[in-house]
């Protein structure tokens, strides 16, 4: 691999304010916000100028709960340029999973906004009700014991015991231009940057440990793959706190020099009106997204004649709509991408030129460098061209591990270096991958993965419930819904919309369950094992569900 990946985030920023001084960086179209390249650079100079005042030091974390607001933008480079780690925070969680998330990744430094479904400052009271009564930088929480300072994003001043942004600005002006620079120089591209939570097979999510060579890498291959320049602009609906946001969206522009166009909030007609105002030239998206503006009515209405290509991934992807986004769109060269996020995330994609067959119909070949094979699940031994099995990768995008969970690490990358995704695939003579399963245990709802007995630990907390078993159901929106078969304890009663209720502003929303059904017992193997499959069997007869026809791209 060549030495263009031998560089940090804040390295690679300042390469292409260099190259690209006067091209457009960020566009945020609601907002009515623009920076060149050059303006992006300087402004995420301050931040991390900012940070350091603060006192956050190299491979401090420091977690965002925020949309898609500029700030998390600037964050994400800020923090590549003064070395603290980035951790995201699904916009989804409420204080049960914000609890152990900022426990675990030992947060010391917490960036939130309002939050738009609820108030993060007051979820964030309740996991941290010293707060409140703390000068801001000064927290000392028994529950939270490494977290130090939190800071305010939005408009009016920042809640009891926070820093507003703004103090973050005022801060960097008195960190000079040498210091940062000093810090800077310090960094090294096999550092850990970046942490991200995925949901956990065993329970509860584990941080998956990037660095910024991991990540500037397989970037550059995704928009390679889509033959991105500096002239494409990429319209980024998705979330930042997924990779699919922060790795295929953000940091592949900028290795380009390409335009950023962001929307805090995913709306289709907003991202219809951004193509159009903005020239997008790419876009990206799951397939409910893609489905959701395909279906506006007034869909019409808008010119798209500028998009060229863009990336459809996060869940399965129904073949009718790849077709509608390259017919209908015009986005004549989108493309698929599969991975996880313990690979950077990227692993297999298909290219602009790749036969409409092969786009449509398989989630493409490895990216450059990247090793792919696919193995017996039983034996490990690698099976021929079109047989069924494991597919593994080995490469420079496979993680540095999960964080302080070395033997889940172990589970899951061999001793030769090769990490199994889980996921069943077909590969063909040509290296064009099918996913055609999963041996993990995960639903996909809308984009989002979703692990049965993550939901599960927390449904044990739930003081009239005995017992639990949480599978994936057919959904025609979302391609898979939650659905919980519940066993109550001895004496107790209770009905599913009680549950729903208790759980309702306790965990995220796409985890709550679309079904829940009280039962007094499991189907059981011999040995005594719940048959899950047994249980979703009975839920697609007992409701009528269907599966759609989709390409799998888990």
């Amino acid at each position: 691999m060549g030495e263009e990946f031998n560089i940090t985030i804040g390295d690679l920023l300042d390469q292409k304010a260099s190259q690209y001084p006067d091209n457009d960086a960020v566009v945020y179209v609601e907002e009515d916000i623009k920076y060149t390249y050059q303006q992006f650079r300087d402004i995420c100079n301050l931040a991390a100028k900012g940070f350091m005042g603060l006192g956050i030091e190299v491979g401090d974390h420091v977690a965002v709960w925020a949309e898609n607001q500029p700030e998390w933008l600037i964050t994400q480079f800020a923090t590549g340029k003064m070395g603290g780690i980035l951790v995201t925070v699904n916009t989804n969680y409420r204080a049960m999973e914000l609890e152990y998330l900022l426990k675990h990744s030992d947060a010391q430094t917490l960036i939130l906004s309002e939050g738009l479904r609820v108030s993060y400052p007051e979820i964030l009271y309740e996991v941290c009700p010293e707060l409140k009564y703390s000068k801001p930088g000064e927290l000392r929480s028994k529950n939270l014991p490494h977290l130090k300072n939190v800071i305010y994003i939005g408009k009016g001043e920042a809640p009891a015991g926070m820093y507003h942004w703004n103090d973050v600005i005022e801060a960097g002006r008195k960190i000079s231009d040498a210091q940062l620079k000093e810090r800077q120089d310090s960094l090294n591209p096999d550092d850990v940057i970046n942490m991200q939570y995925t949901s956990g097979t065993t329970g509860f999510p584990k941080g998956v440990m990037l660095t910024h060579k991991n990540i500037i890498a397989d970037a550059t291959y995704i928009a390679e793959c889509m033959n991105f320049t500096y002239k494409d602009r990429l319209c980024i609906p998705v979330p930042f706190f997924h990779c699919f946001g922060c790795v295929l969206g953000t940091l592949a522009c900028v290795t380009k020099g390409a335009t950023m166009v962001p929307l805090v909030k995913f709306n289709p007609e907003t991202v219809l009106k951004t193509i159009e105002a903005e020239k997008c030239t790419a876009v990206h998206g799951v397939p409910t997204m893609f489905i959701s503006e395909l279906e506006h009515p007034n869909f019409d209405q808008y010119d798209l004649s500028s998009l060229r290509t863009g990336i459809m991934a996060g869940s399965p992807c129904p073949v009718k709509v790849m077709k509608q986004v390259i017919n209908d769109m015009g986005a004549r060269e989108i493309t698929i991408a599969y991975g996880q996020t313990e690979a950077s995330p990227v692993i297999t994609q298909t290219r602009t030129d790749d036969p409409l067959e092969k786009r449509v119909y398989t989630v493409g070949k490895a990216l450059p460098n990247v090793e792919v094979k696919i193995v017996d699940p039983d034996t490990g031994v690698e099976v021929k061209n079109g047989v069924q099995g494991e597919l593994c990768t080995r490469g420079f995008h496979v993680m540095k591990g999960y964080y302080k969970m070395p033997e889940a690490t172990e589970e899951v990358i061999d001793e030769d270096g090769w990490l199994h995704t889980g996921d069943l695939a077909i590969m063909d003579e040509d290296g064009y991958c099918k996913i055609t399963g999963r041996l993990k245990d995960m639903i996909i709802r809308g984009g989002e993965n979703i692990y049965p007995r993550e939901v599960e630990e927390y449904f044990y907390q739930h003081p009239k419930i005995k017992d639990v078993e949480v599978v994936g159901i057919p959904d025609e929106k979302y391609g898979e819904e939650v659905m919980a078969y519940i066993q109550l304890k001895k004496g107790e009663e209770a009905t599913p919309d009680e549950i729903f209720e208790y759980f309702r502003n306790r965990i995220s929303w796409h985890k709550i369950p679309k079904i829940i059904e009280i039962v007094d017992e499991f189907p059981l193997t011999a040995s005594g094992k719940v048959q899950k499959y047994k249980l979703r069997e009975r839920a697609i007869e007992k409701y009528n569900l269907h599966d759609a026809d989709a390409i799998e791209t888990a």
